[in-house]
């Protein structure tokens, strides 16, 4: 099975696996403890995929699926023990996890990404020789930066009157919570957004092609564009901050994730930059809505009636949970660390251009 069938099966397949997971349980847990754990784990998928390139010395030269169980395992019981931790210390060993909790466990997501892919790992990778401590150095260097903005950026105190309201958790930061998550997410979008065009126009400034410049120049570029969204859709056209999470910056991460991990950038492969990028961004925009959209209909029949809007936000909650704390990591699971198997024999590599998680 060649691309991009081989990457429209497998989405596919693991969409169904998602959404059967999801089913699992009622809303509450769901969107408590089962989402905090898996928000948890993605941390160090991110490193396991990016900075040991999915292929450490542990797991490195084992055969399918051996392999692929190796690393998910390691994965999880890394993640498990950041649960319990972060659990324990920040979140005051309140259960079930509060919103404080979940959101800082959110945005770490963000971080990682942020160091292990705009930065490339640098300085971690850079004077750290061995692979596999250098990804977990960097690992522990996210969350110590993680929540220190955590503290500086997020606010509770508009929930204050809420039962979920703990004022020891509240860091009382500039802004309020959903805005600075949602600021957050709008600028992951912007470095998906820089990936679709294999980061042009950067790459015509050899000197910017390096690090430290390139994590400088790729924040830059990602904060003014994922900002630029928050302001035209938030502030411009009056959206709730939450409505325009899940409109624009989680169905476009997850349909970059699908275009460019699942379908391994193969749709528009000939095509050059920029024209390449724009259409990749208009497969993205048109795949990740459509997924969205599926999603939010099935919700019912999975989970059962939510309620949209403040002040709980229900719907929302679990189609972001649904979209990239479940499928997301499964996708990521299933392309990099299984790489397709069975659908793809592990000694017959795809054609197209390798994922930009790699």
């Amino acid at each position: 099975m060649k691309q991009p069938l081989l990457g429209t099966a497998a989405t596919l397949l693991m969409m169904v696996l998602a959404l059967a997971f999801v089913s699992l349980f009622d809303f509450p847990t769901f969107s408590g403890w089962v989402g905090f754990g898996l928000l948890c784990v993605i941390p160090m998928q991110i490193v396991a995929a990016v900075t040991w390139g999915a292929n450490p010395g542990f797991a490195a030269g084992r055969p399918q699926p051996a392999k692929g169980l190796l690393l998910t395992v390691a994965t999880f019981v890394v993640g498990l023990i950041v649960a319990a931790v972060t659990h324990a210390t920040i979140g005051g060993a309140v259960s079930p996890p509060t919103p404080m909790l979940i959101m800082c466990a959110i945005v770490s997501v963000v971080i990682t990404f942020w160091l292990a892919i705009m930065w490339g790992g640098w300085p971690f990778t850079a004077t750290i020789k061995h692979p596999i401590a250098a990804g977990l150095v960097l690992l522990v260097a996210a969350y110590v930066i993680n929540y220190a903005l955590f503290r500086v950026f997020f606010d509770y105190r508009f929930m204050a009157d809420a039962p979920v309201y703990i004022a020891a958790q509240d860091p009382k930061g500039l802004f309020p919570a959903w805005n600075a998550l949602v600021f957050y997410l709008s600028c992951l979008a912007g470095m998906f957004f820089i990936i679709n065009f294999e980061l042009w126009p950067l790459t015509t400034v050899p000197g910017v092609m390096r690090q430290p410049t390139l994590g400088v120049a790729w924040t830059v570029a990602a904060i003014v564009l994922g900002g630029l969204a928050f302001y035209v859709g938030v502030v411009a056209m009056g959206m709730d901050p939450v409505a325009f999470m899940v409109r624009v910056p989680v169905p476009f991460i997850f349909g970059t994730i699908v275009v460019q991990n699942m379908l391994k950038a193969s749709l528009f492969a000939g095509a050059k930059q920029p024209m390449k990028g724009i259409l990749n961004v208009v497969a993205v925009v048109v795949i990740g809505e459509l997924l969205s959209i599926l999603y939010g209909r099935l919700a019912q029949v999975v989970t059962g009636a939510l309620k949209p809007g403040p002040p709980t936000y229900d719907f929302e909650i679990w189609l972001a949970t649904a979209l990239l704390s479940v499928t997301f990591p499964l996708l990521i699971f299933y392309a990099e660390f299984f790489q397709f198997w069975p659908l793809q024999h592990a000694s017959r590599p795809a054609e197209a251009a390798p994922a930009p998680l790699h």
